[in-house]
């Protein structure tokens, strides 16, 4: 462990060296470089291995020179640091060995494998900067990386559409925390994130929320929190492994982290700490009502993302970092098992929408098992992770704000109800798919049973992760932790009860009310919103000026210099008609013509 101690750049430069070796051999030799990318998200664990042990030493470097003012760049693994590479490593290994059978009969997959290393290196800079700068770089990568899976199948327009969606959403949120970067540089005349939260205390009370609220503009869009969450669910076009690492294990989890980083900026300003909790609310509780009423496996997975990571901001907004960045933890590996669980149904079935299912236990053991513990864990059922550490959420929420609390709860109960109607479903009762499924192979079961065992344990870890974050552990509050587990059943309750007996009780519910599940299921039509109100008049005046500023005015302007300069030409080569005389005459012209310009010209 010396060498990644004493190296924690290795973390970086070694999956970009991976990811660039695996490009350059490309596709023939696929089989061999498919294997070789587990070595990118292994050196960042084993870096975050190394942070824990508190033995890593940083290293930094001068980048720019403004007058007095410099900007350096370096990387440093701090409890918060390290707790994240441990993530990003042990979720980025289990999903790459997952791809190795999942994208088995992929033509691209030196493209898609040389990406999961090239997202590695872009997220172990984002977590391990010691500069905003250098973090905003990795910020942006993560993005682009994000870009290219979402749209790795681009000759699908659905892809390419999504792709599009989730780079444009992002950066509505990116700009605004350029901006932030931009006010904390002129009121701190530093971008080091040490100076900055040393000095946050001093600031102004307006700077102070202003700059924070800016910064919390660029996690809403990178964590998917209302209203810049619309990218999230189009990004399931992506690879389900894809989807597994990137969007709901690790770089929708950076807003989460960023706050956390940032964390004396925020504790400054109370406003901004409201304004975090209150989204988060309505986010987690918005999301989870249009998980209840999906069809596509991977989109309920997709809102129950947004729904936790919403759970997540509300802990911030309420003061209990620790708490949200334990569920951060606890929910990359449970929600991770649960995507690349899907991933193995559709392997396995051919097929996303859980209506087409059914039965799946006597057919996919394995992957039952493990989603039934995915599931339990995500309901918070005791003792598995999710238990622990969403109560450790609430609790929190309930000390800052009971209100919010009970919204929560009532999220907690929805995330129980949807999480069960799946499983009962897909898994259990007949089976409806034309073609009977099959098992996946042991590189795809072999990460499940993995992740399963993180679910069922990592919860009893929550004292180690809020030590290594300088915390002090929380006992568990009884109360919370019974009215937790009193939602959850009834949650599941619900869910297996209405969907048995051929969904006969659902059915008749989403008929009684068929507008109100329309309009849920629509996202609440937000969607529809903001096709009308911002997509649709850009798109009206985008075509304006291309039909009038464009191709009239300025390709008008150009293609006409072009067309007279040609007339000009056409007329001109008239005169060249070889005859002597006629040549003659034109230079007695234009000699009289140019004396006449010099007499007039000197008098």
């Amino acid at each position: 462990m010396s060498l990644f101690a004493s190296n924690p750049w290795l973390a970086v430069a070694v999956p970009f060296v991976v990811a660039v070796v695996i490009a350059m051999l490309g596709r023939k030799a696929a089989g061999a470089t498919q294997w070789i990318a587990v070595l990118a998200p292994l050196t960042a664990g084993l870096v975050g291995v190394a942070g824990l042990q508190g033995s890593v030493t940083p290293v930094s470097a001068p980048w720019l020179a403004q007058g007095s003012a410099s900007i350096d760049v370096g990387v440093t693994v701090d409890g918060l640091s390290a707790i994240m590479l441990v993530v990003v490593g042990v979720v980025a290994t289990m999903v790459v060995v997952f791809s190795v059978g999942y994208m088995a009969h992929d033509e691209s997959k030196a493209r898609y494998f040389s990406l999961l290393a090239l997202f590695t290196a872009a997220m172990s800079l984002l977590v391990m900067s010691t500069s905003l700068v250098t973090l905003f770089v990795g910020w942006e990568l993560v993005g682009a990386c994000s870009y290219l899976l979402i749209g790795f199948w681009y000759r699908k327009p659905s892809a390419a559409s999504a792709a599009v969606k989730a780079f444009l959403t992002t950066r509505v949120g990116d700009v605004g925390m350029l901006l932030g970067l931009a006010l904390l540089w002129k009121s701190t005349g530093s971008l080091d994130i040490a100076a900055i939260t040393a000095a946050a205390p001093g600031l102004a009370a307006g700077t102070a929320t202003l700059a924070a609220l800016l910064l919390f503009m660029g996690a809403a869009g990178k964590s998917a929190q209302f209203p810049l969450h619309i990218w999230l669910p189009d990004a399931m076009e992506g690879p389900t492994p894809v989807s597994a690492l990137i969007h709901a294990a690790t770089m929708v989890a950076a807003g989460v982290f960023l706050i956390a980083r940032m964390w004396p900026l925020f504790e400054v300003s109370e406003t901004a700490r409201a304004v975090v909790l209150w989204i988060g609310v309505f986010t987690a509780i918005f999301a989870a009502t249009i998980a209840c009423v999906q069809s596509d496996i991977k989109k309920v997975l997709a809102y129950s993302t947004i729904s936790q990571l919403g759970f997540m901001f509300a802990a911030l907004g309420a003061g209990a970092w620790g708490a949200a960045m334990f569920h951060l933890v606890t929910h990359a590996a449970f929600k991770a098992l649960l995507f690349l669980g899907s991933g193995s149904v559709i392997h396995g079935t051919g097929t996303q929408d859980i209506r087409q299912m059914g039965g799946l236990a006597r057919r996919m053991p394995v992957t039952t098992v493990t989603w039934v513990v995915g599931v339990a864990a995500l309901a918070g059922i005791p003792p598995l992770a999710g238990f622990f550490s969403k109560d450790a959420v609430l609790a929190g929420v309930f000390h800052a704000a009971p209100a919010a609390g009970v919204v929560l709860l009532g999220a907690s109960l929805l995330t129980a109800f949807y999480a069960f109607r799946v499983t009962r479903v897909a898994f259990f009762g007949e089976s409806r798919a034309e073609n009977p499924a099959h098992e996946s192979p042991l590189s795809m079961t072999g990460p499940l049973v993995a992740l399963a065992l993180l679910a069922l344990v990592l919860g009893f870890l929550g004292g180690a992760i809020l030590h290594a974050l300088g915390l002090e552990a929380e006992g568990l509050e009884t109360a919370v932790a019974g009215a937790s587990v009193l939602v959850a059943v009834l949650g599941i309750g619900a869910g297996m009860v209405l969907y048995a007996a051929e969904f006969a009780r659902a059915d008749a519910l989403r008929v009684r009310f068929q507008q109100l599940h329309d309009f849920v299921l629509t996202g609440w039509g937000f969607d529809a919103l903001v096709q009308r109100v911002i997509v649709g008049p850009a798109s009206t005046i985008a075509g304006w000026v291309y039909r009038v500023i464009d191709r009239a005015v300025i390709d008008g302007g150009v293609e006409g210099i072009g067309m007279g300069t040609r007339f000009l030409g056409k007329v001109a080569s008239g005169l060249q008609s070889g005859e002597t005389d006629v040549y003659a005459s034109l230079v007695a012209v234009g000699f009289i013509v140019l004396m006449g310009i010099v007499l007039w010209a000197g008098r």
